[in-house]
């Protein structure tokens, strides 16, 4: 990365919540990801009890994604499996995380949902995960951002953590993809430009490559991958 992106990312890790600043450059490659920064998402084991998650389900690509009933951010509410036989894709979201505001803002996310979404076989999920109190909480916050960015799907309130725990979320964002089926078949970044600069000068459309592999009916190259972002705020 440039010196110009690795300024970049300190100060977003530093704004978000208990975030560390990525190691300087020169640092050996090999150090522990910072907090905010994620490898390929491991699952919890244990997610906290919720009646709306079955609290045995751990999330693993190939097999069925936990099934999971929220509230939106609008006082809708919305049953994962009542969506069976499209394509949905999950996106962890916090809309004061630097990271999720540069992919929305003029980044991958700007409307990639809304032009995903134009096809009908496709539904777009956000999830907010984030505990009362924590940063990006609450339904108006989440309101107000949709409005702000124009989206059109719905905002989905996980207060208890426990769907993020089940899907092993770490970061925001942090992408899933649902087949038709029920199947999660991928997990991971959107791409490998955590603030809108790629790694190596080039950037890789993770999740559009998985998501158009779907779609197509072809397999995924890279179905788990790193997931860059703030991490999610759960209750302690």
């Amino acid at each position: 990365m440039t010196p110009r992106t690795l300024l970049a990312l300190a100060l977003a890790l530093t704004a978000c919540d208990g975030a560390k600043p990525p190691a300087a450059a020169g640092t050996p490659t090999k150090t522990p990801p910072a907090d905010g920064e994620a490898k390929a998402a491991t699952p919890t084991p244990a997610p906290p009890a919720n009646p709306l998650v079955d609290p045995a389900a751990v999330a693993a690509i190939g097999k069925p994604a936990p099934d999971f009933t929220l509230p939106t951010a609008d006082g809708k509410t919305i049953k994962l499996s009542d969506l069976r036989g499209k394509t949905v894709v999950l996106e962890w979201f916090n809309p004061e995380c630097p990271f999720v505001k540069a992919a929305h803002d003029a980044g991958p996310l700007k409307d990639l949902a809304a032009k995903t979404t134009a096809t009908p076989t496709v539904t777009w999920l956000a999830i907010n995960s984030g505990a009362p109190g924590k940063q990006g909480h609450g339904a108006e916050a989440n309101q107000a951002a949709a409005k702000n960015w124009s989206l059109a799907h719905p905002i989905l309130l996980d207060e208890t953590g426990a769907v993020g725990h089940a899907y092993g979320a770490t970061n925001t964002p942090h992408m899933y993809i649902v087949d038709a089926e029920g199947a999660l078949v991928y997990r991971g970044g959107l791409d490998n430009a955590p603030m809108n600069e790629p790694e190596g000068g080039t950037r890789v459309a993770l999740f559009e490559d998985a998501l158009a592999a779907v779609l197509a009916g072809k397999p995924i190259a890279q179905a788990d991958t790193r997931a860059w972002g703030c991490s999610v705020k759960y209750a302690k």
